[in-house]
């Protein structure tokens, strides 16, 4: 009997590491599809339309993405939403596995200003909840399957693998009847297990044959007097933004809900003013991460007006996408807007410009996650490891700021 229980338990840990090697891979090809996708429209297309362009192609792609919801239903859900019924479940409905992966992309391609992370981990969620179905035989704990490709895929898509993990490891385990019992130790063990081969799998992808998606690295941080007499200053401004993001995301998801019967409507009235945005902020489009790399080489020809107009435009539009049809993620728009808004308040103020995006940015990431320890894992994605006391007290500081209950309605602790 111990000998079948010791084989079991190695199956499961081999299952993990694969498991966390296959959400790995499905990461890094849905991104090296997005590119694809991304090359094609916005630069093979010949662009004969000028300016015009972004509002056609955005008008098109509300009118596909609004046909396909008709069709398949919405997918994907929000991040959170399917964040919680992996936690609260310990599974996700495999139903339809290919019209969630397609409908992640379309978003994507068409130039939505959504991330990639709520498809991606909402699809990887239902192949190992589909994979855990078929392996119960050897045990209930096969059932973790899906929480740990769950993790393993938010680590990936970041390429911060602490985020993953502590966010797994603080997270509640499963409750109810036939859960996995999966003690703490080997908890910890399978996690770090499943985020290292999934992130370690996606590089090596990523490296060999290129894609993925990559944001800006920012070390060289200034410090200095004036830099820390701002920081407060600047975390409250961050901290405002983030919770402007709440509240107009809260105040969207209203509205689409009344439009939901008519779904080609709703997006197509979504992709119409991304693209009247687009013409006149075009950073204002896209996720954003290959958009912020540029900006590191241009944001000095740009105003502040125009640099803090970006940062606030793309936190409304991501907020009015990711609830009328055009579903996605909202943290690679809003780390966006945070370093736009950054190099901006730099121009006004005249400190150290990325001290200032540094702090502009988890104090508005922290007011949408709401969770300034995760928020700090999650922004080692883009800065270095000595700016840690400016990211948690900035994070900190975003993330206390209440949010208004009158206008949040019932969704106030969102």
């Amino acid at each position: 009997m111990d000998n079948v229980k010791v084989a079991n338990r190695s199956m499961f840990v081999l299952s993990v590491i694969l498991t966390g090697a296959i959400a790995g891979a499905f990461v890094w090809f849905l991104l090296f599809v997005m590119e694809l996708g991304l090359s094609f429209i916005w630069d093979r297309v010949p662009l004969v339309l000028g300016q015009l362009y972004p509002v056609i192609m955005c008008t098109i792609g509300g009118v596909v993405i609004g046909l396909f919801a008709r069709r398949y239903g919405q997918y994907p859900e929000k991040l959170m939403d399917v964040m919680g019924k992996v936690r609260s479940d310990g599974r996700y409905d495999y139903g339809d596995l290919g019209a969630m992966s397609v409908a992640a992309l379309l978003p994507l391609v068409f130039g939505g200003s959504v991330g990639p992370e709520a498809g991606l981990v909402g699809a990887i969620a239902a192949i190992c909840t589909w994979v855990g179905d078929r392996m119960r035989c050897f045990g209930n704990d096969f059932q973790e399957l899906t929480k740990v490709g769950t993790y393993a895929t938010m680590s990936a898509i970041f390429t911060a693998p602490l985020y993953g993990f502590a966010d797994a490891i603080t997270g509640e385990m499963v409750e109810g009847y036939d859960t996995p019992k999966v003690g703490r130790w080997m908890k910890i063990l399978i996690y770090a297990l499943a985020i290292l081969g999934a992130v370690g799998t996606y590089l090596l992808l990523s490296h060999l044959i290129g894609g993925g998606m990559h944001m800006p690295q920012f070390d060289d941080i200034g410090y200095g007097t004036d830099e820390f007499l701002w920081l407060i200053p600047m975390a409250l401004i961050g901290g405002v933004c983030g919770g402007l993001y709440c509240i107009l995301d809260i105040r969207f998801e209203h509205i689409g809900k009344r439009f939901e019967s008519k779904p080609v409507a709703r997006a197509t009235f979504a992709g119409l003013l991304l693209g009247l945005c687009g013409m006149v902020l075009p950073f204002t489009m896209f996720a954003g991460e290959s958009q912020a790399v540029e900006l590191q080489e241009t944001w000095v020809t740009m105003t502040a007006a125009a640099l803090i107009c970006t940062g606030l435009v793309k936190i409304v539009i991501t907020a009015l996408c990711v609830n009328m049809g055009w579903r996605g993620g909202h943290f690679f728009p809003v780390i966006f807007s945070g370093i736009t808004i950054g190099y901006g308040m730099s121009i006004l103020i005249g400190i150290d410009p990325i001290f200032c995006v540094c702090a502009v940015t988890a104090a508005l990431v922290g007011g949408t996650l709401r969770k300034p320890v995760l928020t700090v894992l999650l922004l080692f994605l883009c800065f270095p490891i000595h700016s840690v006391a400016v990211l948690l007290i900035a994070a900190v500081i975003g993330a206390k700021i209440p949010l208004p209950k009158k206008l949040m309605g019932d969704s106030a602790g969102h």
